[in-house]
């Protein structure tokens, strides 16, 4: 819908809003980011002012907080206040990559993996602590370790001592821990098993569709790399059943890589993450980092593609609900839960300002510390433009006060973003510096051109579209946004 179409605009009824065209209906969203669904006439009577007071419409758009004559100030500030509480934790997510080296060979592998014999890629015990150490003097009360690789069970003495090491600092530093790692799971055994499971260890791999699709792309030396990881998947699962907690809330997270391959089979790769006993599925598109840049023409695709294929693997989730097997897609969830509760979950790559320095940071194997883990991708692949400090060397306060981060903040802020100000998704939305970097040559990047954009705006576009049917699709659709305590996995500080 252009404005011309509508005559002229009421400048004196409507507070400030933003909007878009989704399917039937007209997107309404306010500065607080509240939002409403209105047909093109209830749309065209609010944006021209000829509503009528005692209508159901004006009655829907004055509790919205869309008329200048009831707009609340308080409501707006406090919902404002409520999405960005983020911006006061500090960096709560620390990624550290105990090593290079890896056992699978991916086609899109975005780690610049090492082979299993350079062992001079794996992090010292000395690193792993100056690593912990400068997680601990973050400002963010909770903190969690993220152990990447390469492969981090190549490296396990390491992991296993810097989870012990942080844990014995944490009882000066009083922060709530939490560790995941990110496995192929191909090098797991029971005794590291038991281990992880006994200092709660959270553990996350990734399955990229059925066996084929999976060895297809993930290639382990002998062996079906699918196979390893379902059946590893299916034990970790058992052993926390063994411990007595909730199979719904603590089961092994997968993720899966979009690649072309995958694009024509949505429903079978949903059934395969069912099959798995998976309650969730994050279909994220190929990233322009590490080995996918090269094989790029062989994995990546249009986004228009990826966006058809997302459509229908979400309806298919949503069947799937409806029927009740409980399965649901991550990204959905992150942006359903700002558009439906007013909360920001504080997924760090899709926020305002970014997560980048602020809300992370990854520490590579030799101490380098970058933005994030795309920095240190970058980094490898010959840019160091996110490299912003060395364990043992740089301060705390160096580190998130460089000069990199202070820009990164401004670029990732979308309330300055001439291609975002106007975008109806604002509220709930996000960008990401070094994809801007790596993609359009500048951190600030032109939304209009970015693939990541594209992504964002049409998944809001199908997940509004979806919103507005009501009935029990918007049901399966609001289960998503719940909020699942997984306090087994927290390690509260201990007194000294």
């Amino acid at each position: 819908m252009r404005l011309a179409s509508l005559g002229t605009l009421d400048t004196r009824g409507p507070a400030f809003f933003r909007y878009r065209a989704v399917g039937e209906h007209i997107v309404v969203t306010n500065l607080e980011g509240r939002w409403l669904l209105l047909s093109h006439d209830e749309f065209s009577a609010f944006a021209t002012g000829k509503l009528n007071v005692d209508s159901p419409l004006y009655t829907r758009l004055s509790e919205g907080n869309f008329l200048r004559e009831s707009y609340d100030v308080v409501a707006a500030s406090e919902g404002l206040r409520r999405r960005k509480r983020f911006v006061h934790y500090g960096p709560n997510l620390h990624l550290m990559v105990v090593t290079l080296r890896c056992n699978e060979t991916c086609v899109y592998c975005h780690a610049s993996r090492a082979d299993m014999d350079r062992v001079d890629t794996d992090m010292s015990r000395e690193t792993a602590e100056a690593c912990v150490e400068m997680a601990l003097k973050s400002t963010s009360p909770g903190i969690t370790i993220e152990f990447q690789g390469g492969e981090p069970l190549v490296a396990f003495d390491i992991v296993k001592h810097t989870v012990q090491y942080a844990l014995s600092k944490n009882r000066a530093a009083g922060k709530q821990l939490e560790f995941t790692m990110v496995s192929n799971l191909a090098l797991m055994d029971e005794e590291k098993l038991a281990w992880l499971v006994e200092h709660r260890v959270q553990i996350c791999t990734s399955i990229d569709g059925p066996r084929a699709l999976h060895d297809k792309q993930r290639k382990l030396r002998t062996l079906s790399a699918y196979d390893e990881a379902a059946g590893w998947i299916a034990r970790i699962n058992e052993a926390y059943g063994e411990r007595g907690l909730d199979p719904t809330l603590y089961h092994v997270e997968a993720l899966l890589t979009t690649t072309k391959a995958a694009l024509h089979q949505p429903k079978a790769i949903v059934d395969t993450y069912v099959a798995l006993g998976c309650r969730a599925l994050f279909l994220r598109p190929i990233d322009p980092f590490g080995f996918a840049d090269k094989t790029r023409r062989i994995v990546d695709y249009p986004r228009v593609e990826y966006l058809r294929f997302y459509a229908e693997a979400l309806d298919y989730m949503i069947a799937l609900n409806q029927g009740g097997t409980e399965i649901l897609e991550r990204y959905a969830a992150i942006f359903l839960t700002k558009i439906l509760s007013g909360e920001d979950p504080n997924f760090l790559d899709i926020r305002s300002p970014g997560g980048a320095g602020i809300g992370q940071l990854a520490y590579n194997y030799d101490g380098k510390i970058f933005s994030s883990d795309e920095g240190r991708m970058l980094h490898a692949m010959g840019d160091s433009t996110f490299l912003i400090g060395q364990v043992g060397e740089s301060s705390y306060r160096d580190v998130v006060g460089h000069p990199t981060i202070r820009a990164m903040s401004i670029a990732s802020n979308l309330d300055q973003q001439p291609d975002c100000v106007n975008c109806a998704y604002q509220p709930y939305c996000g960008t990401q510096p070094e994809h801007n970097h790596k993609t359009l040559g500048t951190m600030f990047g032109r939304m209009r051109e970015s693939a990541m954009c594209a992504v964002h705006k049409g998944i809001q576009d199908i997940l509004f579209e979806r919103l507005g049917r009501g009935g029990e699709v918007r049901e399966v659709l609001e289960r998503w946004t719940t909020v699942r305590p997984r306090d087994h996995f927290l390690h509260d500080p201990a007194p000294e």
